[in-house]
C-alpha cells in the first residue's frame, strides 16, 4: 500500500481533507514564484520557512495550499495533505472539470523557485538549473500511487491544455497544461528518474549494447480498465508470458482482453499477493516487478 505521508517529507497537517473523484492519476508540478525577477533584476529566493508557515498556517496561504512544498536547493519538503485528499493549487471553475480532485490522486507539488532568484551568489533562470535535490523521492512517491512517468499534455517546457487528455490521462501535468488554469508555470521540470531495480537484481542488457534495458513506465490502473488497444498491452502479455503466468488460447495481442486480466492476476499471485490485491488490474508494484520492455 502506498503511502499517505512522503516518507521523509515533514508532516504538517493543515486538515479540510476532501476525496477526490477518481480517474486517472495526475501529478501536477507548480513554482511558487513569489517575485518576478528579470535576467537584469534577479532576486534573492524567497525562504523555505515563509513559504511553510505561508501553505501551513496562514488561512489565505491554506486555500491554496498543495500536496507537497519542495525546495530544490536542500531537499526539504513538507507534506500538508495525505496523498489521498484534493489540495487547492489549481484553480477550479464552478461547473467545469474539478482540477483539483479529477484522478485517484491528483498530486501537487510546489517548487520553492521562481525565474533569475538568486541563491548565494549565483542566479537560477530555471528550476532545472538548480540542484533538484530530493526530486528522486517525489518522483518514486508519485510512482507509488500510480502515476506514470509522462507527460500527456507536453513537458512544461512546451505543454498545451487538452481538456480530453486532462479528462482521459494518467500522468504529470504542468500547471500551464491544466484546464481552467491561466499560470504558465512551471516552465521546467528535472527528468524522471530511472525506475528501482526490482528486488535488488541487475535489469537485463538491451541486445548489442550492454546498456540497461528500458521499461515501460506504470500507466496508471484506470488506464486498463479503459479497455485499451496498445502495444504496451502486448509487450506486457509476452512478459507475463515470459513469467509463466500467460492464460491465452490465442495471442497476446495490443487488445486488453479477460485473458490479459486472469494472467495478470496470476502474476500478482505469483508475487504473494492475494483477494483484491490480485484482481488482475495492474498495480504500480507488480508493474515494476513485471518490466515491461518499451514499446
Amino acid at each position: 500500500m502506498p503511502e499517505l505521508w512522503m516518507p521523509g517529507a515533514t508532516r504538517l497537517d493543515i486538515g479540510d481533507h476532501a476525496p477526490t473523484d477518481s480517474g486517472p492519476a495526475k501529478a501536477v508540478p507548480h513554482i511558487t514564484w513569489d517575485r518576478n525577477a528579470t535576467a537584469a533584476k534577479p532576486l534573492p529566493l524567497v525562504s523555505y520557512e515563509t513559504l511553510v508557515q505561508y501553505f501551513g498556517r496562514n488561512p489565505d496561504g491554506k486555500k491554496s495550499a498543495p500536496h507537497l512544498l519542495w525546495d530544490p536547493f536542500t531537499g526539504r519538503t513538507t507534506q500538508f495533505l495525505p496523498a489521498n485528499s484534493r489540495s487547492k493549487s489549481l484553480a477550479d471553475r464552478a461547473g467545469g472539470t474539478r482540477t483539483n480532485r479529477a484522478g485517484s490522486v491528483v498530486l501537487q507539488i510546489e517548487a520553492l523557485f521562481f525565474p533569475y532568484c538568486k541563491v548565494g551568489d549565483r542566479v537560477y533562470p530555471k528550476l532545472t538549473d538548480t540542484p533538484c535535490l530530493g526530486w528522486d523521492k517525489i518522483n518514486i512517491w508519485a510512482r507509488s500511487w500510480g502515476v506514470p512517468d509522462r507527460w500527456p499534455n507536453g513537458r512544461p517546457e512546451n505543454c498545451r491544455r487538452d481538456s480530453e487528455t486532462w479528462r482521459t490521462e494518467a500522468g504529470w501535468f504542468p500547471h500551464g497544461a491544466v484546464p481552467e488554469n491561466d499560470h504558465n508555470d512551471p516552465l521546467s521540470w528535472p527528468a524522471f528518474v530511472t525506475a528501482p531495480k526490482p528486488g535488488g537484481s541487475t535489469p537485463p542488457k538491451t541486445p548489442g549494447t550492454g546498456q540497461p534495458a528500458k521499461y515501460e513506465p506504470f500507466p496508471g490502473t484506470a488506464w486498463f480498465k479503459r479497455n485499451p488497444r496498445s502495444p504496451i498491452v502486448e509487450a506486457m502479455g509476452r512478459r507475463l508470458v515470459a513469467e509463466g503466468c500467460g492464460h491465452y488460447r490465442v495471442g497476446p495481442g495490443p487488445q486488453w482482453t479477460e485473458a490479459d486480466r486472469q494472467s495478470y492476476a496470476a502474476w500478482q499471485r505469483k508475487q504473494g499477493f492475494s483477494g483484491t490485491d490480485a484482481d488482475g488490474w495492474p498495480g504500480p508494484t507488480t508493474w515494476a516487478r513485471l518490466r515491461v520492455p518499451n514499446v
